[in-house]
C-alpha cells in the first residue's frame, strides 16, 4: 500500500492540546473516579474500550447528565445486539439541549447562500420550542407519537424537533429536494400524527416552490391529524383541500407557554433516521434519547472540543445524519449554524468561507467533494479571515491525501483537518481525530473514544496494516435500538451481526495501521476483487480525482457470466475537457503511481455524471448491478438518487455492452 505521507502531516500544538476538553476530561476522570487515566490519546482510548462502564459513567458525570430518576448501573447486558445501557434512568434530550443557554446567548445563527443571516437567542429558542410543544400537545401528540418534517436546514427544523422530543414524541425529517413520493416512502412507515412543512427553499440562486409538493405529501400520509405550514421563502399558502387541520407556523410558534420536558426512559425513541433507500423502501433506524445524548456529547464535546463560545457551521441537508449532529451542538452550550442553499452557488462559490469568517466559526464541516472542488476551481478561502477556525471536519466519503496540503495552504496551518468515518447507523463516528491526535494525510487519526474498532480478515481475526472488514467488538450507546417495523429484530440482526455473531460488521474495508490510524478503502460490498486481489475503490478515485482534468470518477468491478471480470472506470471530465487517448494514459499513470499497477482499469469511459445517494455517496453497487443486467426496480429506487435520469443511463450502458458481446 502506498503511503504518500508516512510521517504525521499535522501534530497538535501542545498548549492547545493541553487546554482542550478531552485533556480536561482525562484529568477530571483520574481525580474523580480513581484509577490511572492518562491524557495520552492511545491510553485514554484503551481505557474507554476495556472499561465500558467506567468510561461511559465518566462521560455521564463529566457532562452533568440530569436524570429525573437515577440509573441502576451503566451497562446491564453487553451482548450485541441487545445491550442495555443505564437501565432505570429517565431523562429528556430537549432539556439537555436548552439547559446551557443563557437568555442572551446566541443559540442558532441562520444563514443562507445570499450571505444574509439572523440570530436566534437562547430565550427566543426556548420560547419557540415551548410554544410549538404546546401546539403539538393540543393536537393530540403524546409520548411515542410521530412528528415528521419536510423542511430545509433552517431554525424551524430545530425548533420542531426539540418541541417533539420534549413531549417524548418521535421525530423524523427529510429535505424538500425529495419528491413527495420519496418523502412518503419514509414517513408513511411511521404513521405520523403531525407533518411540519415549509413553502420552499433556496438553491443556487433559485427559490424552489414546494407548496404543491407539501400538499401531495400530506395526502400520502393518512394518519395525519394536522399539518403545520412554515413561511420560509415568502410564498403565500393558497387555500387547498388539506386532508387534516392546517395550522400556520406563526400561530404555532408565538404562544406564551412554559416548556415542560417529559422524562422518558434512557432508550425511549428520539428519532428515526433513514438509510439511503437505494432499493426497496428506505430502512428506518431508531435511536434513543440517552444513547444519542451521551454519544453526541462525547463526539462534539471531546473530539470536536466544542463548548460555550464556540460556533459550528457544517454544510448538510436535513436528511443526512450530520444534521442530527449539527442540532446536538446545542448540548455542549455552543452555537450552531443552519444554512439554506447550495454549498457553492455560482454567483459566490466561496460563500461558506465568507460566512465562517464573518461569524467567527470555530468548527467548519464539509465533504471531500467540496474541498476537492474548491481546489480544482481555484477558490482560495484564505482571502477571508479564517483565524477563528480550529477544526475543519470532513465526512461522507474517504478524504484523499491530496486535500490535506490544500487545507493547510488555503485555510490555515493551525487547522486540525479531521476526516471522520461513521454512519447513519450509529448517527456518529467510528474513527476520526481529536485535539490530542496527530494527523496522517489520507488517514483518520484514530478510533473514537468508546469505539472498540478492529479490522477483521477472512477468518474473523483482527489484523494490523492489512485490509479488513470494519468491525466493532463491544457495544456503543448509540447503536440502533431497532429498525422500524422489525418486531423480532431479524432485519437488524442480519444487517450488522450475521457475519460475525456478537460483533458489529459495518460494511467498510479499512486498514488499522500500526501507528493507530484508520484508512478507509470503501464499502466492502463494492470492493474490487481482481484475480483474487481485493482493491479499494477509494484508492482509485483518490488518484484520478486529483487530476485537474477530471471532475469525478467511479470504478466498478463486475463479474460476468462467462467467468470474466470487467473493471471499467467512468470519468466526468472538467468543463471544456474531452477524454482522449492522451488523457486516458495520464489517468492510468496516476493510478499506477497513486495506487498500484493492479488498480489500472480495463477501460476508461466518459460519462455525463456520476450518480449519488441524496447524502452524496456514490452508487457503486447499484451501478455495478445495472451494468450486469439487473432490472432497475431490483437495484435502485430512482427517487433516492440525486439525478434519477442517470439510473436509466447506466442501465442502457450495460445493455449496449451485453449486445456488443453477444454479437461479437
Amino acid at each position: 500500500m502506498n503511503t504518500p505521507y508516512p510521517d504525521p502531516f499535522f501534530t497538535p500544538d501542545p498548549r492547545a492540546a493541553a487546554a482542550s476538553r478531552i485533556v480536561d476530561f482525562a484529568h477530571w476522570t483520574a481525580g474523580h473516579r480513581g484509577g490511572a487515566v492518562d491524557s495520552d490519546y492511545a491510553s485514554l482510548h484503551h481505557w474507554s474500550v476495556t472499561d465500558l462502564e467506567g468510561f461511559w459513567g465518566a462521560v455521564w458525570e463529566y457532562f452533568g447528565i440530569e436524570a429525573a430518576t437515577p440509573y441502576q448501573r451503566v451497562l446491564e447486558d453487553e451482548r450485541m445486539p441487545g445491550a442495555r445501557w443505564f437501565p432505570g434512568a429517565t431523562l429528556n434530550y430537549t432539556h439537555h439541549a436548552l439547559r446551557n443557554l443563557a437568555d442572551d446567548d446566541v443559540a442558532i445563527v441562520a444563514l443562507d447562500e445570499t450571505g444574509s443571516s439572523h440570530e436566534v437567542t437562547g430565550q427566543r429558542l426556548r420560547a419557540q420550542v415551548a410554544s410549538v410543544a404546546a401546539t403539538l400537545r393540543d393536537l393530540g401528540v403524546g409520548s411515542g407519537d410521530r412528528v415528521v418534517g419536510y423542511l430545509p436546514h433552517t431554525p424551524h427544523a430545530i425548533v420542531a424537533f426539540l418541541a417533539a422530543a420534549s413531549l417524548g414524541a418521535v421525530w423524523s425529517v427529510c429535505g424538500q429536494d425529495y419528491a413527495p413520493k420519496a418523502a412518503a416512502d419514509r414517513f408513511a412507515q411511521l404513521e405520523p400524527t403531525v407533518l411540519i412543512t415549509a413553502d420552499g427553499y433556496l438553491f443556487n440562486g433559485t427559490t424552489h416552490d414546494r407548496r404543491e409538493a407539501a400538499l401531495e405529501l400530506a395526502h400520502a400520509l393518512p394518519t395525519l391529524k394536522a399539518t403545520l405550514l412554515v413561511d420560509h421563502v415568502g410564498l403565500p399558502w393558497p387555500s387547498r383541500n388539506y386532508p387534516s387541520l392546517v395550522v400556520p407556523w406563526e400561530d404555532a410558534s408565538t404562544r406564551t407557554e412554559r416548556l415542560i420536558c417529559t422524562p422518558v426512559p434512557f432508550d425511549h425513541p428520539l428519532w428515526v433516521v433513514f438509510s439511503s433507500g437505494t432499493t426497496g423502501l428506505p430502512k428506518g433506524i431508531v435511536h434513543g434519547h440517552g444513547g444519542v445524548l451521551l454519544e453526541h456529547l462525547k463526539t462534539l464535546g471531546l473530539h470536536s472540543d466544542l463548548g460555550p463560545g464556540d460556533r459550528l457551521l457544517w454544510y448538510t441537508t436535513t436528511h443526512w445524519m450530520m444534521w442530527n449532529l449539527v442540532v446536538s451542538t446545542l448540548l455542549t452550550g455552543a452555537t450552531t449554524c443552519t444554512y439554506d442553499g447550495s454549498p457553492a452557488p455560482l454567483t459566490r462559490p466561496d460563500v461558506l468561507w465568507e460566512l465562517a469568517s464573518r461569524h467567527r466559526v470555530t468548527v467548519f464541516g464539509t465533504s471531500p467533494q467540496y474541498l476537492l472542488a474548491m481546489a480544482k476551481f481555484g477558490i482560495d478561502p484564505s482571502v477571508h479571515d479564517l483565524s477563528s477556525i480550529r477544526v475543519v471536519g470532513c465526512t461522507g466519503s474517504a478524504l484523499p491525501a491530496s486535500a490535506y496540503p490544500w487545507v493547510r495552504d488555503h485555510v490555515g496551518a493551525h487547522v486540525l483537518l479531521a476526516s471522520i468515518s461513521g454512519g447513519t447507523d450509529i448517527v456518529s463516528g467510528f474513527a476520526g481525530s481529536a485535539p490530542t491526535t496527530s494527523v496522517w494525510a489520507g488517514e483518520l487519526s484514530a478510533p473514537h473514544l468508546g469505539v472498540a474498532l478492529a479490522a477483521y480478515d477472512n477468518e474473523g481475526l483482527p489484523v494490523v496494516d492489512q485490509v479488513g472488514e470494519l468491525v466493532v467488538t463491544r457495544p456503543m450507546p448509540s447503536m440502533p435500538l431497532s429498525f422500524w417495523n422489525d418486531p423480532d429484530g431479524a432485519r437488524y440482526h442480519d444487517a450488522y451481526f450475521s457475519a460475525y455473531p456478537g460483533v458489529w460488521r459495518h460494511g467498510d474495508w479499512i486498514t488499522h495501521t500500526a501507528h493507530g490510524s484508520v484508512i478507509v478503502h470503501g464499502r466492502s460490498d463494492s470492493t474490487l476483487n481482481r484475480n483474487g486481489v481485493r482493491l479499494g475503490s477509494a484508492d482509485i478515485h483518490d488518484a484520478v480525482e486529483r487530476l485537474p482534468e477530471i471532475t469525478e470518477a467511479l470504478v466498478i468491478g463486475a463479474e460476468e457470466p462467462d467467468g470474466g471480470y470487467w473493471m471499467p472506470l467512468f470519468v466526468v471530465p472538467a468543463p471544456g475537457v474531452a477524454l482522449d487517448d492522451a488523457l486516458r494514459e495520464r489517468i492510468r499513470d496516476a493510478i499506477r503511481t497513486g495506487a498500484s499497477p493492479r488498480h489500472v482499469p480495463d477501460e476508461i469511459l466518459q460519462v455525463p455524471a456520476i450518480p449519488h445517494t441524496r447524502t452524496g455517496k456514490k452508487l457503486e453497487v447499484p451501478v455495478k448491478r445495472l451494468l450486469q443486467g439487473a432490472a432497475v426496480e431490483q437495484v435502485v429506487n430512482p427517487a433516492a438518487v440525486d439525478a434519477p435520469e442517470l439510473v436509466d443511463y447506466y442501465a442502457r450502458l450495460g445493455a449496449e455492452r451485453r449486445n456488443r458481446r453477444a454479437t461479437a
